[in-house]
């Protein structure tokens, strides 16, 4: 009989169709979920300001789910708590492995990026705040505090050909950091009336959960009911339900129980689970809370002078800028902490402006700080979509000129000018 940790079924598993085997695959590739996150809210523009912009707004109101257990949900708030309870799932697991066995493990190598997220989350919260002082809309603060993991790895993913590898652990490390910190804002600063039966009932499929997992246990029909309970538990109790997904992920054992054993089980959870989140979760949530209608009205460019989406865009552009690397620059200077070698300052400038992206997070911050379908929460995804946009927009730029850097000087490696098989670095100094 095969113990529990050689069970190989269950989502996206090798008994899976080699069909559905390939598409998640691709699902797996970071550029493809950026472009299906970025498909998904072009989408969404579009059909909001479309003359069909009724029949959008209709179909994130309808209703589907059991009324006895506060569970009627409309399809957008169905993807705000539950299908993004997926994605911070994943990210969950993905904190758990830097923490464990990751970059953050060992406090000298994760110091710059765990201070560059801190700043990089201190800085616009402090921007809004100062624009929004008097305005009476100070409960969007952390609205530009959050950094889209998929978006800015994807975009970094198409940028980079030649970038150190550095520079990439460098923006995961900061975002994981970012998301831990985004969770618990949430946590904290989101939850309405808490009931605390509800969270402690939680506690017993949470457990039972974490006691399977650390027995190896992967049949998803054993753990998805158990996660299920755990996360309508969590809903019920008035913290926000993405909070579940966390908690589960953090359950999850990292290390490998024995040698020639195979991945861990986090990874294994996530290698499985990331199609779903980067193909269906983060598309769908993208799809129904970016979907601001931009014409008629005050237009665009009065509500990007108002304070909420002045706030999060200056927030997200400048604000990620400056915390990022003047987090960055201060410990290094009064502290031993140094960046990778190979890194320099216009590298780590670039990967500020990345961290401007903030997408998901920040629109869902948003909703929950402003409500769905107000007039704030138009000013909130108007100033999400811009600030992300020319953060992109100006990553891309910064980050394209040090590629082209990076490549000159790879090229001057391989130069072999007399074509003997030894690049010509290596004979300078020969004393022949």
């Amino acid at each position: 009989m095969a113990s529990p940790s050689s069970r190989s079924g269950g989502l996206f598993g090798r008994g899976s169709w080699p069909e559905v085997s390939r598409i998640a695959e691709i699902l797996r590739a970071e550029t493809v979920g950026g472009i299906l996150l970025v498909g998904a809210a072009l989408l969404a523009l579009a059909w909001a300001n479309s003359p069909w912009s009724a029949a959008y707004r209709t179909l994130g109101e309808i209703r589907v789910g059991p009324a006895a257990w506060h569970l009627d949900l409309t399809l957008a708030q169905w993807a705000a708590d539950g299908l993004l309870a997926i994605f911070f799932f994943v990210a969950g697991l993905e904190l758990k492995r830097e923490f464990v066995a990751g970059d953050l493990r060992e406090p000298r190598r994760a110091a710059l990026p765990v201070v560059a997220a801190v700043g990089g989350m201190a800085v616009p919260a402090l921007i809004y705040v100062a624009i929004n002082a008097g305005a009476g809309t100070l409960a969007g603060w952390a609205i530009p505090t959050a950094t889209d993991i998929a978006f800015a790895l994807a975009v970094l993913a198409v940028i980079s050909t030649h970038l150190p590898a550095a520079l990439r652990t460098f923006l995961l490390t900061l975002a994981v950091v970012d998301d831990l910190l985004a969770i618990t804002i949430i946590a904290v600063f989101y939850t309405g009336s808490l009931h605390v039966v509800a969270l402690l009932a939680a506690l017993a499929p949470l457990g039972l959960f974490g006691l399977l997992v650390q027995r190896r246990v992967r049949s998803w029909w054993v753990l998805l009911p158990l996660a299920a309970a755990t996360w309508v538990l969590v809903h019920e109790s008035g913290v926000h339900a993405t909070v579940a997904g966390v908690l589960l992920a953090f359950t999850v054992p990292v290390r490998r129980r024995a040698a020639g054993e195979g991945p861990g089980l986090a990874e294994w959870f996530e290698h499985r689970w990331r199609p779903l989140s980067a193909g269906v979760a983060v598309p769908v949530f993208a799809f129904f809370a970016a979907g601001v209608a931009v014409t008629g009205g005050a237009g665009i460019g009065t509500s990007l002078t108002r304070p909420v989406a002045l706030g999060v865009g200056v927030g997200l552009v400048a604000g990620k800028a400056i915390g990022v690397l003047g987090a960055t620059w201060l410990v290094q200077r009064f502290t031993r902490a140094q960046l990778a070698e190979g890194l320099s300052w216009w590298d780590v400038f670039g990967l500020a402006l990345l961290a401007g992206i903030g997408f998901t997070v920040s629109l869902l911050i948003g909703e929950l700080a402003f409500g769905v379908g107000t007039e704030y929460g138009a000013e909130v995804k108007i100033g999400v979509l811009s600030g992300s946009l020319v953060s992109a927009l100006l990553a891309t730029v910064v980050l394209r000129i040090r590629n082209g850097h990076y490549r000159r000087l790879w090229n001057d490696e391989q130069r072999d000018s007399d074509a003997d098989g030894v690049p010509d670095i290596y004979q300078q100094d020969d004393p022949r």
